[in-house]
């Protein structure tokens, strides 16, 4: 009798060791919430000026790098990492001062996608709410941005396009990541 107790606490332990990300949210809506925020980023768009030739000029470079060590961690870590991205995502997002050229209640229905996804992931985590270990360096990204592309360029509707071009750039690579997650659940 012993024995067998024994080995269903082993096979629960185990089990619940693989499966610890199986988070119901990630494996039926996760898709679905990313498929939208690109589909309001697209949206809001069509709304902008689309005026950027100087984008080489004051671009901060995209931190492939983070991405690269994102998808060779642990799955939370890249869960966490994720949720990090569409915080600061949002945070850069919600600078917007009334100068970009997006429709006010799209903007606010992106912001609201993206927040969603960022707690419904860290939920998946056990996180509940906030990160356990912030990426400074994820996060000194985006300070740069506000500043060498927003302040720079006086908050003006081409700066706020640029950004958009890079939050959709972050979403599509946030994406593959979480999706790597889905491919082998």
């Amino acid at each position: 009798m012993l024995s067998r107790v024994w080995f269903a606490c082993v096979f629960l332990g185990l089990y619940g060791a693989c499966a610890s990300l199986s988070c119901r949210w990630m494996d039926h809506k996760f898709r679905q919430f990313s498929e939208n925020s690109l589909n309001l980023l697209d949206v809001m768009a069509n709304n902008s000026t689309n005026s950027t030739e100087d984008e080489e000029e004051n671009s901060v470079a995209f931190p492939h790098h983070l991405y690269s060590q994102a998808s060779r961690a642990s799955a939370e870590e890249k869960v966490a990492f994720t949720a990090q991205v569409l915080k600061e995502a949002s945070a850069l997002l919600e600078e917007d001062d009334g100068s970009s050229s997006w429709d006010e209640g799209t903007a606010e229905n992106f912001l609201s996608v993206v927040c969603k996804q960022a707690e419904e992931l860290l939920s998946c985590t056990g996180a509940h709410g906030h990160m356990k270990k912030k990426n400074t360096k994820l996060h000194l990204y985006f300070k740069r941005l506000s500043s060498h592309v927003l302040k720079r360029r006086g908050q003006s509707a081409e700066a706020w396009e640029l950004i958009r071009k890079e939050i959709r750039t972050h979403l599509m690579r946030v994406d593959l990541l979480i999706s790597s997650l889905l491919a082998h659940n």
